[in-house]
C-alpha cells in the first residue's frame, strides 16, 4: 500500500511539473507570437556621429546598444534616434556651435537612412510612414531633439528642424535653456524662469502650429505645469519613469501622471537603472565602480562617473557615450563571476514602473523606452538584441496583446496623429 501511495505521489508531481513546464512553453510562445506582430517602438536612443560613416556604421554589430543587427536579434522596430546637445552658455558662440553639433547628428541619420543603409532602415514622419516601412520589412528611425537649445532665439527654427525630420523636442535638458528650466534645479534651488521662459511659451505655440510633440522629460515641473497649460495638444514624456516607485527629479510624481492622462499624453517609462530603483542601483554603482575604472585604464579609456556626465566637455560627452557600453559589458562579466556582486537593476523593476503607471492613469497612455547609448540598460535589456524579454515580462504580468501593443508604440502613435491634426486644424 505505501509503495502505491509512493509511487501515485511522485506521478503526480511528475505531471505537476510537466504541466507547469507546458505552462511556461505556451506562455513563451504566446510572449513570441505577440512580438513577432506587434510593432516595438523605443523612443529614446543617442547616437555618436561617429558611427555613421562609410567605415563604421549601424549596418554592423557594434558595441552600440542600437544598431541594426541587435535590433533584428532582438526584435525592435522602431527606434527614435536622438539630436542631443549639452546645456552650455546663453550666449550667440554657445548657440551657434551647439547648433553644429545639432546639424552633425541631423546628417548622420538622413545619411543612415539614404545613404549607407536605405534597404534596411527608413526615416518615419508619421505613423503611416511607420506601418508602411514596417509592413515591408524595412527597420525604422524617427528622430527627436533632446534640448531645444541649439536654435538660439530664433522661433523660426523649429520649422528648420521639423523639415529635417523631428517630431519631438524637449524644451531643456541637463541645465536652464533660454526656452525652460530644467529638472536639474531641484538639486540647488535655482531657477532662471520659474518655469517657462517667454520664448518658451512662443515654442510651445508654435510645436502646436507645426505638428511637433512637446517632450517633458528633461524640463522642471513647473515648466511642464506650464506647457501643459498652454498646449492645445497632448505632450510626451519621451524618458521617464514613475517618482512615487523613485524619488529622482527626472520621473513624473502622480499629479504630472495625471495631467498627462487628462491631456491624453503618454509617458515612456525609461529603462535607466537610477530612475528605476535608486537603492538598488547606488549599491551596484558602488560595487562596480572599482571594477570599471580597472576595466577602462586596461582599455586605455578615460573613465568618468555617469553622474559628472553634464560636467564633461562636449568631446568628452562623446566619447563617454561611445566607450560606456565597451567598459560596462566587460565589467559586469567580470561580477557575475563574484558571488558578492549585489543585483542589478532588472526588466522586472522597469516592469513595476510599468505597473504603476498604467493602473494609475491607464493602459492608454503608457509606453516604453530605453535611453539606450545614453546610460539606460538594465539586467534582461541591456540592449536592443534583448527587447524580447520585455515583451516576456508583460506576457508573464497578463498584459493582453491588446495591451501589449499600446504599450509598445501604438499610445505613441495615436499622440503624434492627434498632434498633427492640431497642426492641421490651424492650416485651415
Amino acid at each position: 500500500m505505501k509503495s502505491f501511495i509512493y509511487i501515485f505521489g511522485f506521478l503526480t508531481l511528475f505531471s505537476c511539473v510537466e504541466s507547469e513546464k507546458k505552462t511556461e512553453e505556451s506562455q513563451s510562445v504566446k510572449a513570441k507570437r505577440i512580438h513577432e506582430q506587434t510593432i516595438t517602438i523605443d523612443t529614446h536612443n543617442d547616437i555618436n556621429i561617429n558611427n555613421f560613416t562609410d567605415s563604421i556604421n549601424y549596418t554592423q554589430r557594434l558595441e552600440t546598444q542600437v544598431n541594426l543587427p541587435k535590433m533584428e536579434e532582438g526584435g525592435l522596430d522602431v527606434t527614435w534616434l536622438i539630436v542631443y546637445t549639452g546645456q552650455d552658455t546663453l550666449t550667440t558662440e554657445g548657440y551657434a556651435k551647439a547648433e553644429q553639433n545639432a546639424i552633425a547628428k541631423f546628417e548622420a541619420i538622413h545619411r543612415l537612412c539614404e545613404e549607407i543603409a536605405p534597404d534596411k532602415i527608413e526615416l518615419a514622419l508619421t505613423s503611416s510612414d511607420v506601418r508602411r516601412i514596417d509592413s515591408i520589412g524595412k527597420k525604422v528611425a524617427m528622430i527627436g531633439v533632446e534640448n531645444a537649445y541649439p536654435m538660439g532665439e530664433d522661433i523660426s527654427n523649429f520649422k528648420k528642424y521639423y523639415d529635417l525630420g523631428a517630431r519631438y523636442i524637449s524644451l531643456s535638458h541637463n541645465g536652464h535653456s533660454q526656452f525652460s528650466d530644467s529638472n536639474t534645479g531641484e538639486e540647488d534651488g535655482i531657477w532662471l524662469h520659474n518655469g517657462l521662459s517667454e520664448l518658451g511659451k512662443s515654442a510651445v505655440k508654435e510645436m502646436n502650429r507645426l505638428g511637433i510633440m512637446i517632450d517633458i522629460s528633461h524640463p522642471s515641473k513647473e515648466s511642464m505645469l506650464q506647457t501643459i497649460s498652454l498646449s492645445e495638444a497632448p505632450i510626451i514624456a519621451s524618458h521617464s519613469s514613475a517618482r512615487a516607485l523613485c524619488n529622482h527629479s527626472r520621473n513624473l510624481d502622480d499629479e504630472q501622471l495625471k495631467l498627462i492622462k487628462e491631456n491624453g499624453g503618454v509617458v515612456q517609462t525609461v529603462a535607466f537603472p537610477s530612475y528605476l530603483n535608486t537603492e538598488k542601483d547606488s549599491l551596484r554603482g558602488e560595487y562596480m565602480k572599482n571594477i570599471y575604472e580597472k576595466v577602462a585604464d586596461s582599455m586605455g579609456i578615460e573613465w568618468f562617473e555617469r553622474s559628472k556626465f553634464s560636467t564633461l566637455t562636449d568631446e568628452q560627452q562623446e566619447n563617454f557615450i561611445e566607450n560606456y557600453p565597451k567598459v560596462t559589458k566587460v565589467g559586469d562579466e567580470i561580477a557575475k563571476t563574484r558571488p558578492d556582486a549585489p543585483a542589478m537593476v532588472n526588466v522586472s523593476d522597469f516592469v513595476d514602473h510599468i505597473d504603476y503607471m498604467v493602473k494609475l492613469i491607464g493602459i492608454d497612455h503608457v509606453g516604453i523606452s530605453s535611453d539606450f547609448d545614453g546610460g539606460g540598460g538594465i539586467e534582461g535589456w541591456s540592449d536592443a538584441s534583448e527587447t524580447f524579454n520585455v515583451t516576456k515580462e508583460l506576457v508573464e504580468r497578463n498584459y493582453s496583446e491588446e495591451d501589449i501593443a499600446k504599450l509598445w508604440g501604438e499610445n505613441l502613435l495615436r499622440v503624434l496623429d492627434e498632434v498633427e491634426a492640431v497642426a492641421a486644424s490651424k492650416k485651415e
